[in-house]
């Protein structure tokens, strides 16, 4: 990706509705916002689905009218965050827990978490044989990325029961960063142990290479809820275009509303950009399976961010910084509130006073 400045102002340059990645819904918006462009990464994976339901449906191009929509998809949040830092896009759907590094490793100037997205859709899948957490020395188990949220979920649950990882992924248990897509081979082929993995990679594990789940992440929370991915925005980028930030997340809360009113229409939906973005669709089954694992929410779920945070920090991967003012939610708990729906809370971890 080639890096490149914030979306500029609309009089910099022309742009072309049909440019925008999804159909415009009926009665859509004929103008657009203050930036001519946003460009959103997201991943192609259940876990993901309010953008890709959002771009499938057309409920992003509905409300950013003429400003240009370019999506960019990412194998995991580290990579998302260095090309936010790089300039390359100006907001993505990401984990918490580079989120949290974006924010901390810049002393708080790069992001603005400004939505929630999903709950849950995490789980640590593995070889028949393995049945308990001390079935686990010796083994090989991958990760999407160092650094990413399923990476820290991975090495805090492991120090927890008495394998604690260092960075180079060395210890009584190896954890091995691997790209999804070579998780599923390398555990076919023997190569791997067990991954944790999001949806719908976890499902694939056990549907196309005979995993089985050891660990389901909402066991491991209260109420079984957690942040598995947050809309993030560039803080430049929100401050310079408040106005586009507001129209992609009346598209996301109309996006959540009807995936919701529509389970299966939105499965096709997200099915369809999964095959688009990645090449080949999901099996029907393995969709079936993977989407009640997941919860599509407004919510960012903020009372789990310091407890995410402290993970992080607890097995290396994260600086240990203030995480107060990750969170601005002004502009969702406007759109929520127009819409009749309930404000979202920041933990007290919003815009510092």
């Amino acid at each position: 990706m080639s890096a490149c400045g914030y979306g500029s102002d609309k009089d910099d340059k022309k742009t072309s509705p049909a440019a925008n990645a999804g159909a415009p819904a009926p009665g859509g918006a004929k103008t657009g916002t203050s930036a001519s462009s946003i460009r959103l990464g997201f991943f192609a994976n259940v876990t993901h689905a309010t953008p890709l339901v959002g771009l499938g449906e057309g409920f992003f191009a509905k409300e950013l009218g003429s400003t240009e929509i370019k999506p960019q998809v990412f194998n995991a949040g580290p990579a998302a965050i260095e090309a936010l830092k790089g300039g390359s896009i100006d907001a993505t759907y990401i984990g918490p827990n580079p989120s949290i590094s974006g924010f901390t490793s810049t002393n708080g100037e790069l992001l603005r978490i400004v939505a929630g997205a999903t709950s849950g859709g995490a789980a640590l899948v593995v070889k028949p044989s393995i049945n308990t957490p001390a079935d686990l020395k010796g083994k090989k188990i991958a990760s999407p990325q160092l650094g990413g949220t399923q990476d820290v979920a991975l090495r805090a649950y492991l120090a927890a029961n008495g394998f604690p990882v260092d960075t180079s992924g060395k210890g009584d248990v190896s954890v091995v960063p691997t790209d999804n897509a070579q998780t599923l081979a390398a555990f076919q082929k023997g190569d791997l142990d067990g991954a944790w993995l999001p949806e719908p990679w976890a499902t694939r594990l056990v549907a196309e290479a005979g995993a089985k789940v050891l660990v389901d992440e909402r066991t491991l929370w209260p109420q079984g809820k957690f942040v598995t991915t947050n809309l993030i925005v560039g803080n430049k980028f929100l401050k310079d275009h408040p106005d586009t930030v507001e129209a992609l997340i009346k598209g996301q809360v109309a996006a959540n509303e009807w995936a919701a009113a529509n389970p299966d229409k939105a499965k096709t939906t997200v099915n369809a950009k999964i095959t688009e973005y990645a090449g080949k669709p999901l099996a029907q089954n393995v969709l079936d399976a993977a989407w009640p694992n997941i919860e599509i929410t407004n919510d960012p779920l903020a009372s789990s961010l310091q407890k995410l945070s402290d993970d992080g920090v607890a097995v290396g991967v994260t600086k240990k910084l203030d995480i107060h003012g990750i969170y601005d939610l002004t502009i969702l708990n406007k759109v929520l509130a127009a819409a009749g729906k309930p404000a979202v809370n920041d933990g007290g971890l919003g815009p510092k006073k």
